[in-house]
């Protein structure tokens, strides 16, 4: 059987204490009662309230595209490509261009890339070209020699000739590509498969 807890009588004295309290408070509106019954301190939006968060807007849909076609509203790429090695055009004094890729244009100045990493190869390269269009040169030879015939062995294979094909690239790209005009293979008098000729633009 469950035994009834008996209950205390108020007293005057406490009775007289709430009935203080009481008179002194006041009510919370509905916006105040939400903000006390948030836990991060906001209001809660009531389900009719305009300012509820609605769901997030469906996806748009993406307009279909082909391969090489500027997207709508876009200015295309800011990256400037100086013309590719061996791309068939001539973007230079078609005689001039014969003359060198047959080896009879002697080059200003040259530089020597061969057996460096690529981190150095990048920044030497960049230097040397810059360097020589501020001089006011027109043909520059890169000499990047024609890679190792096997890898080193190590876990990752290494290309042949990995330079080879990566100055060209770096000859294309910012910076360097506002100051080349041509770029083909050096002829065997002036190293072959292992060089290029580089026909700088002239200076402004």
């Amino acid at each position: 059987m469950t035994r009834r807890r008996k209950l205390r009588t108020v007293k005057e004295d406490e009775r007289a204490l709430w009935d203080r309290v009481a008179t002194s408070a006041r009510p919370l509106d509905r916006d105040g009662m939400r903000t006390a019954l948030s836990h991060s301190g906001d209001p809660v939006p009531a389900p009719d309230d305009p300012k509820a968060p609605t769901a997030p807007p469906a996806p748009q849909p993406i307009a279909p595209f082909t391969l090489g076609a500027r997207a709508a509203g876009q200015g295309g790429s800011s990256m400037t490509y100086a013309p590719a090695p061996g791309d068939g055009h001539v973007h230079m004094d078609r005689k001039a261009f014969n003359r060198m890729k047959r080896g009879k244009l002697t080059p200003e100045a040259r530089i020597d890339l061969h057996g460096m990493t690529l981190a150095r190869a990048h920044p030497a390269l960049i230097g040397f070209v810059s360097e020589a269009h501020r001089s006011g040169l027109r043909l520059v030879l890169v000499i990047t020699g024609k890679g190792r015939d096997r890898d080193g062995g190590g876990p990752i294979p290494e290309r042949r000739g990995v330079l080879r094909h990566q100055v060209p690239d770096w000859l294309r790209m910012a910076p360097l590509a506002p100051l080349v005009l041509q770029v083909t293979a050096a002829s065997r008098r002036h190293g072959g498969e292992g060089a290029w000729y580089v026909y700088l633009r002239r200076g402004r």
